[in-house]
């Protein structure tokens, strides 16, 4: 009897854990509920988020635009000028030239790169057997105290220095709100070459129905979110690299 019993409960206990366990689908599928839901992500066309970065004690003031169709925008207020750290419109990147502060584009492996990064928008886990990622479950591990679930996720190749390199991040998902609170990715190239790149997100607040994250670390920078606008009214033309004066004239005298 007793052997019976034994086996009653290995049996019972055999059956159960399949039906509790996650799967990487279901851990997205409730990420993407949990925020807002599904339908109203794939609804988003762009958001405008304003920050606060700390950096070597500096309180710098953060503008960040994303379109759904891949075009970004970053730009800073560094004592007293607006920089742009970062500008992409689906074909062109360019930033601020820190020396000159002149408007510099991208090489063009960068810039490929971030082509590859377009189809991120609002997030890579959308839908994203249809874009060509995988995801696979890795387990549970404790992440800034707290008990995770481990998704790896891989994206299109990235190349570095002219060698197509695998594009592979790890995402850590609060198993109680189903949400990322850590992402791991490794560093391609550099003099941290091989370490992971962390970064970290917590205080989820609803702005028109979903959940962003407003406090970030990225790069070991902290970064505070004041607001998020859903849907703001863009200019297109910030996106674009801008037309000095020198071209505009140099074109002009050459048509006339």
């Amino acid at each position: 009897m007793k052997i019976l019993k034994t086996l009653t409960i290995a049996f019972l206990l055999t059956a159960i854990v399949p039906v509790s366990a996650q799967t990487a689908d279901e851990i997205i599928n409730n990420y993407l509920e949990n925020t807002g839901g599904k339908a109203a992500w794939e609804n988003l066309q762009s958001i405008k988020m304003t920050a606060t970065a700390n950096a070597q004690g500096m309180e710098i003031p953060v503008e960040i635009y994303q379109t759904k169709d891949g075009k970004q925008l970053v730009k800073i207020n560094f004592q007293g000028q607006e920089i742009t750290q970062l500008a992409f419109d689906g074909n062109t990147m360019w930033s601020t030239n820190f020396m000159t502060m002149a408007p510099e584009k991208s090489d063009a492996e960068t810039t490929e790169n971030m082509k590859k990064q377009m189809k991120d928008f609002p997030t890579p886990f959308m839908n994203y057997k249809e874009k060509g990622f995988t995801v696979e479950m890795m387990g549970k591990e404790t992440k800034e105290g707290t008990e995770t679930y481990k998704l790896k996720l891989t994206q299109s190749p990235v190349m570095v220095d002219g060698v197509e390199q695998p594009n592979i991040s790890y995402y850590y998902f609060d198993t109680e709100n189903f949400v990322p609170i850590v992402t791991e990715t490794e560093i391609k190239q550099g003099p941290m070459k091989g370490q992971m790149n962390v970064s970290t997100m917590s205080d989820y607040q609803e702005v028109d129905g979903l959940y962003f994250p407003f406090a970030l670390s990225m790069g070991g920078q902290g970064v505070q979110l004041k607001e998020v606008i859903i849907n703001p009214e863009i200019d297109e033309a910030m996106f674009a690299f801008p037309v000095s004066e020198v071209n505009t004239e140099t074109s002009t005298e050459k048509k006339e």
